[in-house]
């Protein structure tokens, strides 16, 4: 059974705007790797090209329908008539509107649909959208370079067929979209490494384990500046084992931010190409259906090669080292040519005391809180959770339910 991989050409055309760092462009540098080294015959290669989907009945399973009709009507030319809804929608610097900007969410979002819907039907065990990972837009309103949460989507088709599915997140951010989503259920379990601390969104902490059917399902991993492989391997392998112990997820869908590689343009981390693709293959090991995104990632030379590896991966390929000298983009990756760029000296200022305590907490927290939801599908095809913000999740929210908890105490 071959792994799905799917990709749209178009992709690469998308410019968020001078200087901004989300460059769509690393998406095609991926698919030229991947077209390099011969990886693509070992894949089943799909586009956007689906009469069947009307990917607009998907989106607002979770986005409100006012927000999608705005993506759907804005456009550079005509923004102006919009400007009073940039606000709501949190439209702006981070998140400009461009040309083509609905056609970029369509293009996104279809991806994780598809690749949920081909592990649904047997079709695939194994699926990759790396224009996907988009996990910071929220139900009503863009964040962090994302407008639609593909990821979402994604988990919304696998609940039609898995009892649980798990959500790991290895991009710097913290993948605090998703975790929003689905904060009150049970039948979803996000798992979080990211940095926390005067670093955007500043959600993520230990404290935030989800609410009523969904307390404890929600796991964060906080983290400081240079991390490291040996350092993220002693956290992520034990933490992911101590999950599909306790929770026995039947799905998995895995986002592989690239901004936690070394160098990243916005990133603070010191992961290695194959250190972000070990954690890929330990996910894998579990042989448990695997729907793997995209996310972050500014430093495009980077996250290509680091995409192109984890799709070997995933395929159980080996790959030379040496990038192939007829590769299209071949200059962006001088003076190396390799597919394992080396790693910074940068201080790593997690100790391994903080990460010791830490991964003992959250374990603590799965064997306390989580325990298999019923093996009864049948009275849920879909996940309630439509057009329904969840009431805890903002930052003032959060902080007036802990005060109202620790006044309760009192």
């Amino acid at each position: 059974m071959k792994v799905l991989y799917y990709y749209d050409d178009d992709v690469g055309n998308y410019f968020y705007g001078a200087g901004h760092p989300m460059k769509p462009h690393r998406i095609r540098m991926t698919h030229a790797l991947l077209d390099s080294y011969k990886i693509l015959d070992h894949l089943e290669v799909v586009d956007s090209n689906v009469p069947t989907l009307n990917i607009e009945d998907h989106l607002i399973k979770y986005h409100t329908e006012d927000y999608i009709d705005f993506l759907k009507t804005v456009t550079p030319d005509n923004l102006n008539d919009y400007l009073d809804l940039f606000v709501g929608f949190n439209m702006g610097e981070d998140c400009p509107v461009f040309e083509g900007l609905w056609d970029y969410c369509k293009i996104s979002t279809t991806g994780s649909v598809l690749g949920a819907t081909a592990i649904c039907e047997g079709r695939n065990k194994i699926a990759i959208n790396w224009a996907g990972g988009l996990h910071h837009a929220k139900e009503q309103e863009a964040s962090g370079f994302c407008y639609t949460n593909d990821c979402v989507m994604g988990i919304l088709e696998l609940l039609k067929f898995y009892q649980r599915v798990l959500y790991v997140d290895i991009d710097i951010h913290h993948g605090d979209g998703v975790e929003e989503a689905f904060y009150t259920s049970n039948r979803v379990l996000t798992c979080s490494f990211h940095k926390f601390g005067n670093y955007f969104p500043d959600t993520g902490y230990f404290s935030d384990i989800g609410y009523g059917a969904g307390n404890g399902y929600s796991v964060n991993f906080p983290l400081s500046e240079g991390m490291d492989d040996e350092s993220y391997e002693t956290i992520f392998k034990p933490l992911i084992t101590s999950i599909m112990e306790t929770y026995r997820p039947e799905a998995v869908v895995m986002q592989c931010g690239g901004d936690s590689l070394s160098g990243d343009r916005l990133g603070c981390f010191n992961l290695s190409t194959r250190g972000h693709g070990e954690c890929v293959k330990f996910v894998k090991s579990f042989n448990i259906p695997m729907l793997v995104l995209g996310g972050g990632g500014y430093t495009i030379r980077n996250v290509s090669r680091c995409w192109a590896y984890e799709t070997s991966v995933l395929c159980g390929l080996e790959v030379d080292t040496k990038i192939p000298e007829w590769d299209d983009y071949i200059g962006y990756y001088a003076p190396e040519y390799t597919l394992f760029p080396s790693i910074s000296n940068m201080e790593n200022q997690n100790t391994k005391e903080y990460l010791r305590t830490s991964l003992e907490t959250l374990i603590t927290q799965l064997r306390e809180k989580v325990i298999p939801v019923s093996t009864d599908i049948s009275n849920y095809k879909e996940i309630n959770l439509y057009n329904t913000p969840n009431r805890l999740y903002s930052t003032d929210n959060i902080r007036a339910f802990r005060e109202e908890q620790e006044d309760m105490k009192e």
